[in-house]
This record gives structure tokens, sequence and C-alpha cells, in this order.
């Protein structure tokens, strides 16, 4: 997933959120300059040199990193706290391969850490600073739910909306006359499969046999871009059927329009801003 970026206003303070790997990273470099504006990097170290800061980032690491290096951060936190000690985000970073906190260059250059840390980290620079940020944090994640949530039911409409001229090509085109209600259920759940092994690789009964716990079907776990690709195709195969094609040539057809229109979208950035 596309690294995404996203600031909010705390106390007058402008904070960076990148969200990466599926998850919040929080500019800790933005915070520390609410006690020091000139001076982040110096603050990051003194928080860095006591031994809760270690043991809290350490433990979160234990919980959430399989690759930490715990016989490093056993090191590190034994000198944690002594009038010689010194650490830097970097030094942390590559000493116990933590995953908690990043280094970033370039124009959103600095040090981010995952939320968890960034609140922690805020309490450490005002109480009441942490509160604000929480808040703020909050309304964001709100604001980009409630987006996500309105973006991908209108996706969903519209793919329904060409489901029912899909169906009505089937009926035209492929359904005979007089079969049983049963009989035409099938052709169109067979239909239904072929715009799902074109778009998704499977049918709808092997989705739900890979995933026997998971409710809904297959085209409610779909990404948005999904979803735009599935109204267009469905469209496409009512076409395909009433010019009369058979169902293994439209099938091949639509995977081949399914992964051209798929690799298009993923680099439009007008899609890439909907969905920010």
């Amino acid at each position: 997933m596309k690294e995404k970026k996203s600031k909010i206003e705390v106390q007058g303070l402008e904070i960076t959120i990148v969200f990466k790997n599926n998850e919040d990273f929080i500019s800790i470099t933005d915070i520390a300059r609410q006690r020091d504006a000139e001076r982040s990097d110096y603050i990051l170290q003194n928080w860095l040199r006591n031994r809760s800061t270690i043991e809290f980032i350490g433990l979160w690491e234990q919980l959430n990193n399989p690759n930490f290096n715990s016989i490093e951060f056993d090191g590190i936190k034994n000198l944690a706290g002594s009038n010689s000690f010194s650490l830097t985000p970097k030094r942390w970073i590559e000493s116990t391969n933590a995953i908690g906190i990043i280094s970033k260059t370039g124009r959103y250059g600095g040090t981010y850490a995952h939320k968890d840390i960034a609140f922690e980290f805020a309490s450490w620079i005002s109480a009441a600073f942490k509160l604000y940020l929480i808040k703020e944090f909050q309304r964001l994640k709100e604001d980009e739910n409630n987006k996500m949530s309105l973006e991908w039911n209108v996706n969903r409409t519209l793919s329904k909306l060409n489901y029912r001229i899909h169906t009505d090509a089937i009926k035209e085109h492929i359904i005979p006359n007089n079969i049983t209600k049963e009989q035409a259920n099938y052709v169109y759940a067979s239909e239904a499969d072929v715009l799902n092994v074109a778009l998704f690789g499977k049918t709808a009964k092997q989705c739900r046999d890979e995933n026997p716990k998971s409710e809904g079907n297959i085209r409610d776990y779909a990404t948005i871009e999904q979803l735009l690709v599935l109204a267009n195709i469905e469209s496409l195969n009512a076409e395909f059927i009433r010019m009369k094609l058979i169902q293994k040539e439209r099938l091949l057809k639509l995977n081949h329009i399914a992964i051209v229109q798929l690799k298009s979208i993923s680099t439009n950035k007008n899609i890439e801003k909907l969905i920010e």
C-alpha cells in the first residue's frame, strides 16, 4: 500500500502523520518542537536517555516486532539513566532492528513513531498536549473513515446498478424459456463467477472455502479500485453476452481488461487523491 500523509494542528503546532504498513506513525520531531522549536533533536535524545522510555519502547517492540534484537536491547536498558548514557533514534533503530520508530529524509523528513509510542512521548512533553494530540488524531481518523465509507458505498451502489444491466442481458440472451427458478439462479450465479474469476481470480465458493469465518461475500471485501473495475467489466460482460460470445471467451477478455484497468487506476493520480 502506498504511504499516505496527513497533517493535524495541535495547539497551533502542525503535526505530520504518515500511514505506513497499515499503521499510523506520528512525527515526534514535530511534537518535540512544542518544547523547543529550534532543538527538536536534542529534546528527542533527552527523552531517549530515560530508563522508563527505554523500557516502554523496548516492551512495545517485544510485543509487535518478531525481529527485535532483545540482546542489544538489554545492553541499552542496563546503561539507560546513567550520566554517560546517550541514545539517538538512528542508533536505537540500527542496534535493535526497531520498527516502532522510523527516520525519514526528504520533504517529510524527521523522526516518526508508531502512534502508541508518539502518545507516550507527548505525555513526556506535556499531559495537556497529549490530550489535544489524541483529540485531533481521533478527529482525523473519523474524517478518513467517513470519507472511505462514503466512497465505498458510492462504488458499491454503482456496482449494484450495473448488476441489473448484467442480469437483464443474461435473462434476454442466455436463459432459455420454461426453465425452473432454481435453474435460472444457477445461470446467474455462474455468470457472477465469471466476473469474480476475471477480477479476483477465484469463484465466490472458493473464497468462502478459503475464509470460512468471514461474513458477507467476496465483493464485500473488495477495494475501491476493484469495485470500480467490477462496475466496468459488468457492463462489458453484458455487451459481450449480447454479442453472443461464449463464456470462456468472455472470461479471457474480461480478465485482460480487469488487469489493464487496475494497472491504470493504480497509477492514476486522481484516483490516489480520491482514496487518500
